[in-house]
């Protein structure tokens, strides 16, 4: 792929004219046919259309970011089969969510696979073929979001749409080395899902990144008056800032890793990292999150996934799938008495597990305890695909927001996650403390390609009521010389970024030595930034220090977002070193 399909790499090419949004698709439809259609995709936008599409799209925060989605949420003149030929439908509306992400420039590739009508979390069970992880053929890619995961993985998209309701958002995360962001319960609206169990179900966000999955999060939250699942969010739900000192959960009683040795090393050691990272681990007592796990399949709701599908299950029983089948029909006997029983279990283990919400900010866990073969999944498609949600099936039930993210690879080459679980309306900061574990990785990959993590923005932490933001790129970055300025005033690391392009950068000729940031459109690449928050009062006096040629002005960032940062008069840059090329001050240093 000429450029990384992360959203910030493709806007920094699109304005600099480095590349085109009519190239990326050229591509895309390039690798899609040098790949083959299935068993990732169950229908594809033509290339023309796209292309017709992308000609006619507003020029909004998407535009010209391709996007795939789940067949089993609606694309106006595209079949909706949600893994069933039998069941296909043609909508002459989009859903809610396609529809907000078009608004605002975002290309529709195709419709992706799944496990049928969402029933699933192993990607197995499909007409239109089993997916495998991108790091293996023989591995299950995880499902029900299996095409959708693969998709993004795989570098043929940028983002995808997958839906959630026991882990389907985060087990192809896990399985595929991507982010999977299962957002609030009716923070994005249904309107347009074929339903699985639809007081539970949410559409969720695949990506390379937290900062990509956010901006998705971003564009397509919003109430829905068109379902009566929809919730209106308060303001604070995508709010990026987390206390200093965060208490993350961790089961006290030893987890189920299901004989996978190198998956518990690879969580513990996410543990140790996220410690590094300044939190305070706390033990819980995990019980009665696993006891609502066991209710999601165990319980009555999965009367309410026949519910979904009740009249042609009814008349066209032998068109679905026999695991599916098996699941989905067994609940015919389900009584409203039972029912109203696993209600109140839900309720009395909701009641408990306040109790540990109460010491934590956040619970980590595994986002599944091991991984298998599809030859094992196929043999044993229940029992193992039970094993696989026993940290992911209580979520919804509970009113949980989660990130999963990567945290590593078994000695074997497969990928393994984790999953950062808040409250309901947390989801912008834990993403944001999402991010920061997954680049705590390191050397870190994008899914199956060679893009690397650390070439793309961080989550930028919105400042608290009272404070503003400063990016700094020279003498005031942590360990150089003028650094000791911002801790006396108590400034807070809160994110690093890079410059938008077109920022230009030298060296000037200061003691102590310091650069020159100017916008005059030339630059390519983005200037490497450290954004510290500060009170205004010690804004003000900071800004106070500052001696020409340099001063603050508005700065762009590579995300599309203005802070307050240094800039250089254009006049002392004459005759000065010119070390944009080095991307930031730490590399000039270390190089020049």
């Amino acid at each position: 792929m000429m450029i990384s399909l992360d959203i910030a790499s493709l806007k920094a090419g699109y304005e600099t004219g480095a590349v085109t949004p009519e190239a990326v698709l050229e591509e895309i439809y390039a690798r899609i046919a040098e790949r083959g259609e299935r068993p990732v995709w169950i229908s594809l936008v033509p290339k023309e259309t796209a292309l017709a599409k992308l000609e006619a799209a507003p020029r909004g925060s998407l535009w010209g970011i391709p996007f795939a989605v789940k067949d089993n949420i609606d694309v106006a003149g595209m079949p909706t089969t949600a893994g069933c030929p039998d069941f296909a439908y043609v909508p002459t509306r989009s859903a809610t969510v396609v529809e907000l992400l078009e608004a605002q420039g975002a290309i529709l590739v195709g419709k992706t696979n799944l496990d049928q009508f969402a029933t699933g979390l192993v990607g197995t069970r499909s007409p239109y073929g089993i997916c495998s992880s991108v790091f293996s053929a023989d591995h299950v890619s995880g499902g029900s979001s299996s095409g959708s995961g693969v998709a993004v993985a795989a570098g043929l998209v940028s983002f995808s749409l997958g839906t959630d309701t026991a882990g389907s958002g985060r087990v192809p995360a896990a399985f595929n080395n991507i982010v999977g962001l299962k957002p609030s319960k009716g923070l994005l609206s249904n309107r347009g899902l074929v339903p699985a169990c639809r007081s539970l179900d949410c559409i969720s966000i695949f990506a390379g990144t937290c900062a990509d999955a956010l901006q998705v999060l971003a564009v397509a939250g919003s109430y829905d008056a068109e379902d009566g699942f929809s919730r209106a969010a308060p303001d604070a739900a995508l709010a990026t800032d987390w206390p200093q000192g965060f208490r993350f959960g961790v089961p006290k009683d030893e987890l189920e890793f299901f004989g996978d040795g190198q998956a518990r090393a690879l969580y513990l050691a996410s543990v140790q990292r996220l410690l590094a990272l300044g939190g305070t681990k706390v033990a819980i007592d995990f019980t009665p999150f696993s006891q609502c796990a066991q209710l999601l399949y165990s319980g009555p709701w999965v009367a309410e996934r026949l519910a979904a599908i009740a009249d042609f299950a009814k008349q066209k029983p032998d068109s679905i799938h026999e695991v599916v089948r098996g699941i989905i029909l067994g609940a015919e006997n389900i009584s409203a008495v039972s029912a109203f029983d696993g209600f109140y279990k839900l309720a009395d283990l909701t009641r408990a597990a306040e109790a540990q919400w109460t010491t934590m900010d956040v619970l980590l866990l595994p986002t599944t305890g091991t991984t298998y073969r599809i030859d094992e999944v196929l043999a044993d498609p229940v029992r193992l695909n039970s094993n696989l949600g026993a940290y992911t099936n209580f979520v919804n039930l509970m009113d949980l927001c989660g990130t999963a993210i990567p945290a590593g690879f078994r000695d074997n080459g497969l990928p393994f996650g984790v999953t950062l679980l808040g409250c309901a309306f947390q989801d912008g900061a834990v993403a944001a403390l999402a991010d920061r574990l997954h680049r705590s990785l390191g050397d870190a990959t994008i899914g199956g390609t060679s893009w690397q993590l650390d070439q793309t923005p961080e989550i930028q932490v919105k400042p608290q009521s009272g404070k503003a933001l400063v990016a700094v790129v020279g003498a005031h970055l942590s360990g150089q010389p003028l650094h000791g300025q911002l801790q006396d005033r108590g400034a807070r690391l809160v994110g690093k970024a890079r410059t938008a392009p077109g920022y230009s950068f030298y060296a000037l000729d200061t003691q102590p030595a310091k650069p020159g940031l100017v916008f005059d459109g030339q630059g390519v690449g983005g200037i490497e930034v450290e954004i510290y928050e500060l009170d205004f009062a010690g804004y003000g006096s900071f800004v106070a220090l500052i001696p020409p040629p340099l001063g603050i002005g508005s700065v762009k960032l590579d995300d599309g977002t203005w802070v307050q940062g240094f800039l250089c008069e254009p006049h002392a840059i004459k005759g000065a070193r010119d070390i944009t090329a080095f991307g930031g001050w730490r590399a000039y240093l270390a190089k020049g």
